[in-house]
């Protein structure tokens, strides 16, 4: 008895198999977020035991901010992963739960992660604020246009 090597998929099958395509991009930013805090929590820690602190340096929040000010980058970056990717991580529930996770949107929410992975390494590793800004706007596009397209396939959907 001979195996089909191209089994028919049906639709509910695609469906799933896209529910679960898109959500391997959404792990990777989960991953991302986790390594940059990582790197946030190392780079502290290197600092605390290279340049024990004082009391007065922890005395108000602006002299802990001053303290902490030569590993400043990552904690910024990741106070960056919580601005504009919130609305990513919001999109893909819903992209999921209205059946409209299609290749198109698999596509962009790879473009998506993949730019905010270089964004991160320009503000966290590279420190090149011209490159970081075309990634970070690059993104923005593509999150833009994931929102958009969901908003045409909402409406024609009816």
């Amino acid at each position: 008895m001979a195996l089909s090597p191209n089994p028919v998929v049906g639709d509910e099958e695609k469906r799933a198999m896209m529910i679960k395509d898109i959500l391997w991009p959404t792990l990777l930013l989960v991953g991302l977020v986790f390594a940059v805090w990582i790197v946030l929590f190392a780079q502290r820690g290197a600092l605390l035991r290279r340049s024990p602190p004082t009391p007065e340096d922890f005395a108000t929040g602006e002299a802990a901010l001053r303290y902490f000010q030569p590993v400043e980058m990552p904690a910024n970056n990741l106070r960056n992963l919580f601005e504009m990717p919130v609305l990513y991580f919001a999109l893909v529930p819903l992209l999921i739960v209205t059946h409209h996770a299609n290749r198109i949107q698999l596509m962009l929410a790879w473009a998506y992660v993949l730019l905010r992975i270089w964004h991160s390494i320009e503000h966290v590793v590279v420190k090149q604020v011209p490159r970081r800004f075309l990634a970070y706007l690059l993104s923005c596009m593509v999150l833009s246009a994931m929102w958009i397209g969901f908003a045409v396939d909402l409406a024609a959907a009816g």
